[in-house]
C-alpha cells in the first residue's frame, strides 16, 4: 500500500473533473449533443461525457482517410515505427490518468488497469519492431542470371479498428498500431461503452506523429458507422473484435458489396475450457481456477467457462476452489483489497442474471457470492459456480463470472476433448496435469488458438502468447505476434531484366570468366 500511494494520488487527481470526448475526423471536432458516460461501479458517478459521431462524419473520415494513406504508405516501416515507439514512451507518461479512466469507466480493478496499460505499450513497441523488420525495405528474392527480383510489403488502404469494452485500451491500441505499421490509414471505432480512454489514446498517437488524417477517431453506435462504411468499397478492411454474431454480419457486408474484397480480421468469443486431471496439484488448480474464471470480473475473451474434473478428485478440488472463492472480495475498483469489480452495465449484468435462473433450474449451484451495500448502485454480478450434467447445457458464450463445472472419468478424456471440438469455438484451452503425455494428447486433438498447461488461461503477452482463436473464435493471423502485420499488408513484387541495360555487370566483372 505503501508503494502505491502517490500512483492513487495521480489517479484521484486525474478524476478531478469529468473528460469530454467529440469525434474528430482529421483535425476537427464534431459538436453536438453529449451523453453522459458514468462509471459501473455506481451508476450516480458522471465519469464524463461523449458526443457521438454520424454517418456523415463515418463518410467523411472514410474520404480523408482514403487521401492520406498512400502518403503514411510512403514514409516506410522505419519512420512508422519511430512514431508507435513515441506513442507507447507518451502512454507510460499518461499512465495515471490511462489508470483512472480504465477504473472508472471500464470497471478495471487497479491491477487490471495497470496491465491494461501494459499490453497496450506492448503492442505499440512490439508492432514498431515488426514494421521495422517487415517494411523497412525490399526483400531481394531468387532469379536467374541477368535478373533482379524483389519483393515489398505495403497498406492495402483504409481499415476500420473496431475494438471492445472489456480491453478498450489495450485492443483498442493493438488493432490501430497493427494496421498503422502495415501502412494503412485507419477510423477507430471505440466501444460505445469505453469511449474516454480511447479519445485519450488517439490523442496521444496524434502527439506522437500519426498524422490527424491517418487516424480518425468515431466514437457511438455501432450499426450507424458500420453501416456507411462496410458497403463503401474504399474500405480495404475491418479488424473487429467482439461476439461471433456481430463479426458474421461484418463479413456478410464486406462480401455483398461490389469493388475489391474487403480483409476482416476477426477475433471473437469462446467457450473456454480446462481440464484437470487426478495428477495435478492441487492447490495450483485452485489459484489458476479463479484467476481464470474471475479476474476482470470474468470478462476476458479467454476466460475459463467450463471446467472438467476428473471422478477421482473432483471433491477435493472442488472444497478448495470454493473455500478460496469465498475470500474474494467485489466492490470498488478503486480500493486495492477490491478482487471483482463489476460488470460493463445493466445489459451485461441482466443477461448474466438470465443465465443463472435458467442455470438454477437445469443445475446444481456450488457457490454464490454476496453482495455488499457499496454494490447497491452499480451494475455488479455476484461470481457463481454451477455444476452441469453435460457441456451442451450450455449453447454460447457466457460473458462474466459465471464457472460451469463438468466432472468426467478418467478413460473418458478422448470424449471430453470431443465436447469441447464440437462447440465449435477454438480459443483457449488449459490443462492440468503433471503426465506430459496427456499434455501432448490434448495438445494434439484439440482445436484451440492458445493451449496453457499448468497454469491459468488469462493474460496473454505480446510476443510471448500471441493471442487468436480458430473456428467461431476468429480469422487469424493471432493478435501480438510475427505474422499479425502481413493480414494488413498486400505484397508487390519488381521484377527487372539487367541484361538489357548492357549485361549482369556483377559476371562480367568477374576475373574468372574462363575467357
Amino acid at each position: 500500500p505503501g508503494l502505491a500511494e502517490p500512483m492513487l494520488a495521480k489517479i484521484n487527481a486525474a478524476l478531478a473533473k469529468p473528460y469530454a470526448v467529440t469525434p474528430f475526423v482529421g483535425d476537427e471536432a464534431h459538436g453536438g449533443k453529449a451523453d453522459a458516460v458514468t462509471d459501473p461501479s455506481d451508476r450516480n458517478r458522471i465519469v464524463g461525457s461523449v458526443v457521438n459521431a454520424t454517418a456523415k462524419d463515418a463518410v467523411d473520415g472514410l474520404s480523408r482517410a482514403q487521401s492520406a494513406y498512400r502518403d503514411w504508405d510512403a514514409r516506410g516501416g522505419f519512420e512508422r515505427a519511430a512514431i508507435l515507439e513515441r506513442a507507447a514512451d507518451l502512454y507510460e507518461q499518461h499512465e495515471p490518468h490511462l489508470m483512472a479512466l480504465a477504473v472508472r469507466e471500464a470497471g478495471k480493478t487497479l491491477p487490471n488497469a495497470l496491465g491494461e496499460i501494459r499490453e497496450a505499450v506492448d503492442f505499440l513497441r512490439y508492432y514498431a519492431g515488426r514494421a521495422r523488420d517487415q517494411f523497412a525495405g525490399p526483400i531481394a528474392l531468387p532469379g536467374p542470371t541477368g535478373e533482379t527480383n524483389e519483393l515489398r510489403l505495403h497498406g492495402k488502404g483504409v481499415f476500420a479498428c473496431i475494438s471492445p469494452w472489456n480491453f478498450p485500451l489495450a485492443i483498442f491500441t493493438g488493432q490501430i498500431a497493427g494496421a498503422l505499421a502495415a501502412g494503412n490509414s485507419v477510423i477507430a471505432k471505440p466501444a460505445e461503452q469505453t469511449p474516454l480512454i480511447a479519445a485519450l489514446g488517439t490523442h496521444l498517437m496524434h502527439d506522437a506523429g500519426v498524422p490527424a488524417d491517418v487516424l480518425h477517431f468515431l466514437p457511438g453506435d455501432g450499426p450507424t458507422i458500420g453501416n456507411a462504411l462496410f458497403a463503401d468499397p474504399r474500405l480495404a478492411g475491418v479488424a473487429f473484435t467482439g461476439s461471433t454474431e456481430v463479426a458474421n454480419l461484418i463479413n456478410r457486408a464486406l462480401a455483398g458489396r461490389s469493388g475489391p474484397i474487403g480483409t476482416l480480421i476477426a477475433e471473437t468469443g469462446g467457450q473456454n475450457a480446462m481440464i484437470v486431471d487426478s495428477t495435478a496439484l492441487p492447490e495450483q488448480v485452485a489459484r489458476d481456477v479463479l484467476a481464470s474464471a474471475f479476474d476482470s470480473a470474468g470478462q476476458r475473451c479467454s476466460a475459463c467457462r467450463v471446467l472438467f474434473l476428473q471422478d477421482d478428485v473432483a471433491d477435493k478440488m472442488l472444497h478448495l476452489i470454493l473455500g478460496a472463492m469465498d475470500e474474494l472480495k467485489i466492490g470498488d475498483p478503486l480500493k486495492l483489497d477490491t478482487d471483482i469489480g463489476p460488470v460493463i452495465d445493466a445489459e451485461a449484468r441482466d443477461n448474466l442474471q438470465k443465465h443463472a435462473d435458467r442455470m438454477a433450474r437445469e443445475a446444481k449451484l456450488l457457490r454464490k457470492l454476496p453482495l455488499g451495500p457499496e454494490c447497491a448502485n452499480g451494475t455488479f454480478f455476484a461470481p457463481h459456480v454451477f455444476e452441469l450434467d453435460s457441456l451442451q447445457r450450455l449453447t454460447r458464450e457466457v460473458f462474466g463470472p459465471v464457472l460451469h463445472v463438468v466432472r468426467y472419468s478418467a478413460d473418458r478424456l478422448d470424449s471430453v476433448i470431443d465436447q469441447i471440438n464440437a462447440t465449435g469455438y477454438g480459443l483457449t484451452l488449459g490443462v492440468h496435469t503433471r503426465i506430459e503425455e496427456t499434455a501432448n494428447s490434448v495438445r494434439a486433438r484439440i482445436h484451440a488458438g492458445n493451449v496453457y498447461v499448468n497454469r491459468n488461461q488469462v493474460g496473454a503477452v505480446v510476443g510471448v502468447q500471441p493471442f487468436g482463436g480458430e473456428g467461431l473464435s476468429g480469422t487469424g493471423p493471432k493478435a501480438g505476434g510475427p505474422n499479425y502485420l502481413l493480414r494488413f499488408a498486400l505484397e508487390r513484387t519488381y521484377t527487372v531484366n539487367t541484361t538489357a541495360a548492357g549485361g549482369n555487370a556483377a559476371l562480367l566483372a568477374s576475373s574468372d570468366t574462363g575467357i
